[in-house]
């Protein structure tokens, strides 16, 4: 026998002592993933890093459309022929395939102990009690500014609500760029990147989502109208012809150096990276006043979970922990910077501008947009309604009272809780 195989074999056996009686045998992990654009760093970065400190496991990372995954995941669930990990999208859709049992319970799993339980709640039992995928990563809410247009205007990055709208009258009035790089034509952007974005500030995040879910608060309760009222001061502020603007269009103004803000996903971050030739900072939505407490929109994006009916469910088990550890969380998130690790340990991230977003972590209170868990099983479905009235109370066609009731109306009409 050489050498390199009886080195092989004692790392072999000292991971396979420390991991107790992980894998008896060799496997081949398959995993399932609508992520077919970071099929590279999966290949190049991420499958070698696993396989070298687990010999005997071996990962098949077969990616498919986003468009095409959920029905083509079902169809291979329901014919036994699905993966042995399950690439989970946040919330409703793995949690029907929880309940139908496809996706084993991960309670016992000892990397859960590393996430929080905002981190848990997109792939969680309603009743808290239940994990059943790893959280893998999140995207948080801020702004994206031109850095030279804030030093050549002389604007400092605003902390406060007042400190926000003075700066964007201060780009307004100087007329170089338009404030800020927003449109409605899509709808979803004015929910997403303007009411979630700004929004748990006012409801206090976590607080006031959880009152929403247990019928304590409603909708048309202060906390939920007034960042309406705030958004409705966006319009002087988003250029001429915002109306008919799409999202690709406001990404153009802003990497093209013609909008100073961008209201944003830190999934941006990659895209402007690459297509903008000037300096970029980012500022988290601004507190109401000096000294309140700042909250921001991390929301759950991206998980894994077991097959529950793996033949390798030692070998899946191993796999999740290393998902749960550091290792990964900083492999990925430096290849995909946006992309934040959920795990409570801090990384630290090669990208300034996505470890400008990271670090809010340590500063403010994070949530998940309001919308997404529980609320929007019914009809109408909560969160598309939030897109169309978030729109029209920054064009002006619906008020910030008109948008909560009619939001209230729709979900008072299906969730007891809210009747």
């Amino acid at each position: 026998m050489t050498m390199t195989a009886i080195k092989s074999m004692l790392i072999g056996a000292t991971v396979l002592a420390s991991a107790g009686s992980a894998f008896a045998e060799d496997a081949t992990l398959t995993i399932e993933s609508w992520r077919n654009d970071d099929l590279p760093i999966w290949q190049e970065k991420l499958i070698p890093a696993f396989e070298a400190s687990h010999p005997g496991i071996k990962l098949n990372f077969q990616p498919m459309a986003p468009t095409e995954y959920n029905a083509a995941l079902n169809s291979k669930l329901e014919a036994g022929s699905a993966g042995d990990l399950i690439t989970c999208r946040p919330f409703d859709a793995s949690l029907a395939l929880y309940d139908k049992g496809y996706l084993a319970p991960l309670s016992d799993l000892e990397g859960m102990k590393n996430f929080s339980d905002v981190a848990k709640s997109a792939w969680i039992t309603d009743d808290g009690s239940t994990p059943f995928c790893v959280p893998m990563a999140s995207v948080i809410h801020g702004f994206i500014y031109n850095k030279d247009a804030f030093e050549t205007l002389g604007i400092s990055v605003p902390k406060t609500e007042a400190e926000f709208f003075a700066a964007l009258d201060k780009i307004k009035e100087d007329g170089t760029y338009i404030p800020m790089a927003m449109g409605t034509n899509d709808q979803w952007e004015a929910a997403t990147m303007g009411y979630q974005n700004i929004g748990p500030t006012y409801w206090k995040g976590e607080e006031g989502r959880n009152k929403l879910i247990k019928g304590e608060e409603k909708l048309t309760d202060e906390p939920w109208v007034e960042p309406y009222r705030v958004l409705a001061k966006w319009k002087d502020y988003l250029g001429d012809g915002f109306e008919a603007q799409t999202y690709p269009d406001s990404q153009n103004l802003f990497t093209l150096g013609r909008a100073a803000i961008y209201p944003a996903g830190s999934w941006e971050i990659a895209g402007f990276e690459a297509n903008a030739d000037f300096k970029m900072g980012a500022f988290p939505p601004p507190v109401k006043n000096e000294g309140d407490t700042c909250y921001i929109s991390d929301h759950t994006d991206i998980g894994i979970g077991m097959n529950a009916k793996t033949e390798h469910p030692e070998a899946a088990k191993a796999f999740l922990n290393w998902v749960a550890s550091p290792e990964f969380a900083t492999l990925y998130a430096n290849a995909l910077p946006g992309f934040f690790p959920l795990s409570k340990e801090a990384v630290k991230l090669d990208d300034p501008l996505a470890q400008e977003f990271v670090s809010w972590r340590e500063k403010c209170q994070s949530t998940i947009r309001s919308t997404y868990q529980i609320l929007s099983r019914g009809t109408p479905n909560l969160e598309n309604e939030t897109w169309a009235v978030s729109a029209n109370v920054i064009k002006g066609t619906q008020t910030p009272e008109e948008a909560a009731k009619q939001l209230q109306d729709g979900l008072a009409s299906w969730y007891d809780p809210q009747k």
